[in-house]
Parts: C-alpha cells; sequence; structure tokens
C-alpha cells in the first residue's frame, strides 16, 4: 500500500453494523509512501494509522 500526502484513506467497517470511515492523509511516516500514516477523518479527529486488509487509498 503506498500513498501521499492528500489521497484519501477509506476503512471499511469490519463488523455488522460499523460504518466506513475515510479520511485524508496529512501524513506519510513510512518509506517510499508506505505505512503509517497520519490521517484526519471527517469528524476532525487525527490518528497515526497502519492500514490492515480492510483499508483502501483512494489517490487524489
Amino acid at each position: 500500500m503506498n500513498a501521499t500526502v492528500g489521497d484519501r484513506l477509506l476503512l471499511h467497517g469490519n463488523t455488522v453494523g460499523q460504518k466506513d470511515r475515510q479520511g485524508e492523509i496529512i501524513e506519510v511516516r513510512g518509506n517510499d509512501g508506505g505505512p503509517p500514516y497520519i490521517v484526519r477523518f471527517e469528524d476532525g479527529h487525527e490518528g497515526l494509522v497502519f492500514p490492515g486488509p480492510d483499508a483502501v487509498v483512494v489517490p487524489q
């Protein structure tokens, strides 16, 4: 998984009833665009994310 600043990260809900979350990647801390990423989610929360298999990077 590779990303650049400005790309969107889509995290699919992994349990029944859990909504998908998405946010903007505001910092890439891994080598060559790899994780982890600092993500600003729709609710304004920012966090360090190590995306799993339920995540998709949507290029800007």
